[in-house]
């Protein structure tokens, strides 16, 4: 802990609100909340922490904090805070996953339609759908059962949907808005559960077809309530309420934390939904995170009331949710909250295997590499390479790889501008000027190294640029290949050494995916360009042509070869003005 966190330590008011912890690059690493800011923050940097914890805390070089007027605020500011600055250790909240909905519109001749958005714009929705599957299984069946228009846009004439008997055809004949209104309410009736009264109905007139013998009649509303069947009744009822409800739960261990959420629509269980992250605050103050975090976004439908376990402040919920919050003491109600616990807990104990074996792929591994080198634990490391071929087309790529792992919407490609011929020194200097004054200028975070697919030359580059041009001191490491082309040694330091790493060891096993990775990368664009440029064309690159132009040219001419026997005014025939008739002629002459 520096001095100037211990000194802030001091200044820390025993009042409810946000701190934002922060790295050494001044990235928002983690946003908390707490009843008391002055014992909450302390306890951070006080006592011991298990793993996970501790390297939260290695990372923390400063912290602010927001002083709210109560813990419904702090609640409130603190969902806003992760919104804002998405840090890393907030990990549980950065699913954005959302569930799609079954729409009818509201124009005047309505659609049935699955969407993930819900808008003001008076049309019926019914979900959501955990299950998308669930949703245009649904969707199909009810446009067996109900002739709505299927087209975005009216075409001019009848479509297949009319002759299978799925559309009234409102394109060429007239459709009334009775009839129009009377299918709406039986497909809102069908979606709000009354499929039993629908099965009942088409019963009915599969019998009486039968009866008249009208056997292929009979034969489709048979085939209907088949998909009905399949569709609606593998769903058990488990309340007959009929109320769309979530159920929440939630258990922890070792420091990591489960929540089970089942939803419940229409009295059925139809699906659950597992959030497992790692546990930085008291349990119930990370549940209250997770449940405002569930709900924002539009990412999750708030239901009509939600079930919650007796450990958590209810009225905080229906405050934050400004929706009906029950914690059952008996009965059915009691027993799903009972069984999502029990589901909490067994996913909770069967991923302490994964989440080990994961950790020691990853962040342990950059630990690790960090003990090897002597330097800060690498958690963000960019690495680069070179691709050509005898100088043809060369690019280089950067990948990105936080805490271990991949991270693909920071890659980035680089066509090589200013260097002729293959000169792979040259090409490293360029991409690393450009990288890194763009990194500067943009005020991006820097990395905690930089890996370099290639030698002391290569390496000798990159150094030149950072440490001469650019002022940074940020360690550069390059990734040496034996005869066979696999990841042989990692070359560090002035002048550079070669840096002994077990073979069978993460840190090794890392730095080869990192070198897999940026070669894949590099060869993948390289080979895009290249398969650009194997169709190139002489008159590409004149001005005031392009491709519509190409193409009347060789239509006009035939060939490539009577083009460059033809003349100024053959050409002003052929429809192309003066000047880019001279530019082409000049071309075609080199």
């Amino acid at each position: 802990m520096n001095q100037h966190i211990k000194e802030k330590l001091t200044l820390l008011p025993d009042q409810p609100g946000c701190y934002l912890m922060k790295d050494r690059q001044g990235t928002v690493i983690y946003v908390g909340k707490a009843k008391v800011l002055r014992n909450r923050v302390r306890s951070y940097f006080t006592g011991s922490h298990d793993a996970k914890t501790q390297r939260l805390v290695n990372e923390i070089e400063d912290f602010e904090y927001i002083v709210t007027s109560s813990n419904i605020e702090a609640l409130i500011l603190e969902m806003n805070l992760i919104k804002k600055y998405d840090p890393k250790y907030n990990v549980m909240l950065k699913d954005d996953k959302t569930y799609p909905f079954i729409k009818i519109t509201a124009e005047r001749h309505p659609r049935l339609i699955v969407t993930r958005k819900v808008k003001k714009d008076k049309g019926k929705y019914f979900g959501p759908y955990p299950n998308v599957q669930a949703a245009r299984e649904t969707k199909k069946l009810l446009d067996r059962l109900y002739p709505l228009r299927k087209c975005n846009t009216l075409p001019d004439k009848v479509c297949l949907y009319y002759h299978l008997g799925q559309c009234l055809a409102p394109c060429v004949k007239s459709v009334s808005e009775k009839t129009n209104k009377q299918l709406v309410e039986e497909i809102s009736r069908f979606l709000n559960g009354g499929f039993k009264a629908i099965k009942a109905e088409l019963t009915s007139k599969m019998q009486e077809a039968a009866e008249a013998l009208d056997f292929e009649r009979a034969k489709e509303f048979r085939d209907q309530l088949v998909h009905i069947e399949a569709t609606m009744e593998k769903q058990k009822m488990t309340l007959t309420d009929f109320v769309d409800r979530d159920v929440f739960a939630y258990a922890y261990d070792k420091g990591w934390m489960c929540v089970q959420v089942f939803f419940i629509r229409q009295g059925k269980l139809i699906e659950r939904d597992v959030s497992m992250f790692p546990l930085y605050q008291e349990p119930e103050e990370e549940f209250y995170t997770f449940i405002g975090q569930f709900y924002s976004k539009n990412a999750h439908f708030l239901p009509r009331e939600i079930l919650l376990p007796d450990s958590v402040d209810h009225e905080l919920i229906h405050q934050l949710l400004q929706v009906q919050v029950y914690q059952p003491k008996r009965g059915k109600k009691k027993d799903l909250l009972l069984l999502a616990h029990k589901n909490a807990k067994m996913a909770l104990q069967e991923k302490f295997f994964l989440i080990e074996r994961d950790e020691e792929r990853t962040i342990k591994a950059v630990e690790s590499l960090g003990n090897a080198l002597g330097i800060y634990p690498p958690l963000r490391i960019e690495a680069f390479d070179n691709s050509n071929i005898q100088g043809t087309d060369p690019v280089s790529a950067m990948i990105v790889f936080i805490d271990g792992k991949p991270a693909k919407k920071d890659y980035r490609k680089y066509k090589i501008k200013t260097v002729k011929g293959p000169d792979d020194y040259d090409s490293m200097r360029e991409v690393i000027r450009r990288r890194y004054t763009r990194v500067l200028k943009e005020g991006l975070p820097l990395p905690d190294m930089i890996l370099i697919d290639g030698g002391k030359g290569q390496l000798s580059a990159a150094k030149e640029i950072l440490e001469n041009e650019l002022n940074l001191d940020i360690p550069v490491a390059g990734l040496v290949k034996d005869e066979k082309h696999r990841t042989s040694n990692l070359l560090i330091g002035d002048p550079p050494e070669l840096i002994g790493l077990e073979r069978n060891s993460q840190e090794f096993y890392l730095l080869q995916r990192i070198q897999d990775e940026v070669h894949r990368f590099a060869i993948t664009f390289h080979r895009q360009l290249r398969g650009k440029s194997a169709f190139q064309s002489v008159l590409d690159n004149i001005p005031g042509v392009g491709e519509k132009r190409k193409k009347m040219l060789l239509k006009h001419f035939g060939s490539i070869k009577k083009m460059k026997e033809a003349t100024l005014d053959d050409l002003k025939k052929a429809g192309i003005p003066a000047a880019t008739a001279k530019d082409i002629l000049e071309k075609l002459k080199k």
